[in-house]
C-alpha cells in the first residue's frame, strides 16, 4: 500500500492537504473518504468546532494534551487567545524548521528533530515540542548534512517562496535564526483560530 495513504484519507476527512504528496489526491477528490463521504455535511456548530481543532492539529502533527496545554498557556496571557495559540505552536523547534526550509513536511521536521540532527544555539536537541525562543539560532548538525535530504534543503527545496519576516535563513550553510514572535498573518496555516478558542472554552 502507498506509505502516503492514511495521510491522504486524512487530508480528505479534515478538508485539506497536509503534505505536498497529498496535494493532487486531495484536488482529485476534495471530499471525506468513503461511500458516503460526498454527501456528509459538518452541520452543528460543536461539529464544525471540532474539525477545526482537528485541522490544526494535523497541521502542527501535535497531541490533543499538547494542543491543550498551548491553549491553556496562551488563555492565561494578554492579548487575543488565538493569536497567541498559533504563535506559541509556531515555536516547536519542528514548526521552525519546517518554516526555515530544512524539511519538506512537518513529519519530517519531527523526524529530524527526534533523530538529532538539529541543533540550537549549538546544543543538540532532540524533544520536537522544543520552545525556540526569539534570538536563537537553528541549525543542522554539521554530521548530518551530507545526507540526502539536508542536501535537497541546501539547494532550496524546500525553501518557502517566501521566507516569514520572523525568520532567516542560509540555506546553504542550514542555519536559521528565530528572530521573534510571529504575527497571525504571517503564519502559513488554514484555519479559523476562533472556533479553536470557542471548542476549548466550552
Amino acid at each position: 500500500m502507498n506509505s502516503s495513504r492514511p495521510k491522504t484519507k486524512r487530508s480528505r476527512a479534515l478538508g485539506i492537504p497536509l503534505t505536498p504528496k497529498c496535494v493532487r489526491y486531495f484536488e482529485r477528490r476534495p471530499y471525506p473518504p468513503g461511500v458516503h463521504g460526498r454527501g456528509r455535511k459538518q452541520t452543528s456548530d460543536y461539529k464544525t468546532r471540532l474539525l477545526e481543532k482537528q485541522r490544526l492539529r494535523a497541521q502542527y502533527n501535535v497531541s490533543e494534551k499538547q494542543l491543550r496545554r498551548a491553549f491553556d498557556r496562551s488563555a492565561r496571557g494578554a492579548g487575543r487567545t488565538g493569536d497567541a495559540l498559533l504563535a506559541d505552536l509556531e515555536t516547536r523547534l519542528d514548526a521552525v524548521v519546517l518554516r526555515a526550509g530544512f524539511a519538506r513536511t512537518i513529519h519530517q521536521a519531527r523526524q529530524f528533530v527526534s533523530h538529532r540532527h538539529i541543533l540550537v544555539n549549538g546544543e543538540r536537541v532532540n524533544v520536537p515540542s522544543y520552545r525556540v525562543r526569539p534570538g536563537s539560532v537553528i541549525s543542522v548538525a554539521e554530521r548530518s548534512r551530507a545526507m540526502p535530504p539536508f542536501r535537497e534543503a541546501a539547494a532550496g527545496a524546500h525553501a518557502p517562496e517566501r521566507l516569514p519576516d520572523y525568520l532567516q535563513a542560509d540555506h546553504t550553510r542550514l542555519v536559521a535564526r528565530f528572530v521573534r514572535l510571529p504575527e497571525r498573518h504571517e503564519i502559513p496555516i488554514r484555519c479559523d483560530v476562533q472556533l479553536v478558542v470557542e471548542y476549548y472554552s466550552r
